[in-house]
């Protein structure tokens, strides 16, 4: 009789990989009825020109906010070699570029692109400063209270170690290896030296 560990049970299939797929076909399915709702009440002639416009409108959308955000990526990297050279850490306030949430303009934008009348009301919705203002506020909190809840040693934690909140106040994790130690014959009880290169 042979005894060992139990298998592994299998992983719990999250919700989100559950209402994902169905989701996005609910969606497919309302976008053509709404297709062919607004054709036949105004004819074909009108949807093409409402998703050849949309088309258009979120092609320019999205080559502006990719402008911006490497002008904005451009500014932060000077920033930084400016305070590099004169020794100080860059100030979090000089940030350029952090309120005007680029992500989502290019989300919006790519929104438009795609064909649908739902997808280009969402992306209409996101060109609003103010809708990408509280959006982008909701997601930093989402994300912080998802680093907040994640377990030590797993990717999550990782990401928010990796996170520096202030350029002065990071905090590097390290192991000091002595070079001088006696490299002679350890006692059982002294912890095991790191492994050298």
């Amino acid at each position: 009789m042979t005894t060992g560990a139990p298998p592994p049970l299998a992983p719990k299939r999250s919700r989100a990989r559950t209402f994902v797929p169905l989701a996005v076909a609910a969606w497919l399915v309302l976008e053509i009825w709404l297709l062919t709702v607004v054709a036949n009440a105004t004819g074909a002639l009108t949807v093409l020109a409402l998703l050849i416009g949309g088309a258009v409108l979120g092609a320019t959308v999205v080559k502006r906010a990719g402008r911006r955000a490497f002008r904005n990526l451009t500014t932060t990297f000077q920033q930084a070699q400016a305070a590099a050279q004169t020794g100080q850490a860059p100030s979090p306030d000089g940030r350029t570029g952090a309120e005007d949430r680029n992500g989502f303009l290019m989300l919006g934008g790519l929104l438009l692109m795609i064909p649908g009348l739902l997808s280009d009301a969402a992306g209409l919705l996101l060109l609003i400063p103010q809708v990408r203002s509280f959006l982008g506020q909701y997601a930093e909190k989402a994300v912080e209270r998802r680093m907040a809840a994640a377990s030590p040693g797993s990717l999550q934690d990782a990401f928010q170690q990796a996170r520096i909140h202030r350029p002065d106040g990071k905090v590097v994790q390290g192991e000091v290896v002595r070079e001088d130690a006696s490299q002679g014959p350890r006692r059982p009880e002294e912890p095991r030296p790191p492994l050298l290169p």
